[in-house]
C-alpha cells in the first residue's frame, strides 16, 4: 500500500451541504476502490490564482489516503466527471 494525497477544489457556488456530498462521493470512490481514507483536511474558501468557469474563489479539501497503485488512475476518472469539482490532483506522498 502506498501513501496518497488527493487535493479538490470544490465550487464555492454550491450549499454547505451539497459540498459535503462532493467530498463524500470522493472517499467513496477511494474505498470503492480498495483504498482506505486516513485524514480529510478542510482548508475552507481561497481565492484562486485564475479564474476557473468564471469562478475566482473555490474550497480547498486535501484527502490522505493508503491504496495499491492502480487506484489513483482509477480515482482519476471518476473525479474527472464529477460535478463541481473545479480542479484536482492525486500524487503519491514521500515515505520519508
Amino acid at each position: 500500500m502506498n501513501k496518497y494525497e488527493l487535493a479538490l477544489i470544490v465550487s464555492a457556488k454550491i450549499e454547505d451541504d451539497a459540498r459535503a456530498a462532493v467530498v463524500e462521493k470522493a472517499k467513496e470512490y477511494i474505498t470503492r476502490f480498495g483504498g482506505t481514507v486516513t485524514e480529510v483536511e478542510d482548508w475552507g474558501k481561497k481565492k484562486l490564482a485564475y479564474d476557473i468557469q468564471k469562478m475566482s474563489e473555490g474550497f480547498y479539501y486535501f484527502i490522505q489516503f493508503d491504496a495499491a497503485a492502480e487506484v489513483p488512475a482509477e480515482l482519476e476518472q471518476s473525479v474527472r466527471i464529477m460535478d463541481n469539482v473545479l480542479r484536482f490532483l492525486c500524487v503519491r506522498k514521500d515515505e520519508a
